[in-house]
């Protein structure tokens, strides 16, 4: 289990923290373009956005297990992604898919949902550790259920 989270009723905590899931399903679901579009519909700032926005999820109960959906840019080079999915196998994470485009200017975009209900250590410390596989270049948090 993550240390880092709780579940906290959301009537004890400031209204923002549920304005910025709204910004974000708002992103998520097409109905606005742009993060500066989203806050001014849920009355926040942009800042207020960046500070809570990789921070802050719905909480979703589900009996088969969380799922964890991050991207990815790798160099385009033999066994950087192996080597990704190796680290994800060895902390105890199920790979559900993997979505990776064409490389272009020798970097790829690679999505990855997993499945993280028997993984052995913190989520966020998964992705840290991802972050220095050589080749991989960035990493970014999309969203957990």
């Amino acid at each position: 289990m993550d240390k880092n989270f709780l579940v906290i009723d959301k009537r004890v905590l400031p209204d923002v923290f549920e304005k910025v899931i709204l910004a974000k399903k708002l992103l998520k679901d097409g109905k606005v373009k742009e993060i500066t579009e989203a806050t001014k519909q849920v009355g926040i700032s942009r800042s207020v956005y960046y500070k809570y926005k990789d921070f802050v999820f719905e909480f979703s109960e589900s009996s088969k297990g969380r799922k964890l959906i991050f991207n990815m840019i790798i160099t385009h080079e033999k066994g950087i992604l192996s080597a990704v999915l190796n680290l994800i196998s060895e902390t105890g994470g199920n790979i559900l898919t993997i979505d990776q485009g064409i490389p272009i200017n020798n970097s790829a975009y690679v999505t990855i949902t997993m499945d993280i209900s028997s993984l052995e250590i913190e989520s966020q410390k998964l992705l840290e550790k991802i972050k220095t596989v050589k080749g991989v270049e960035k990493v970014e948090f999309v969203a957990m259920e």
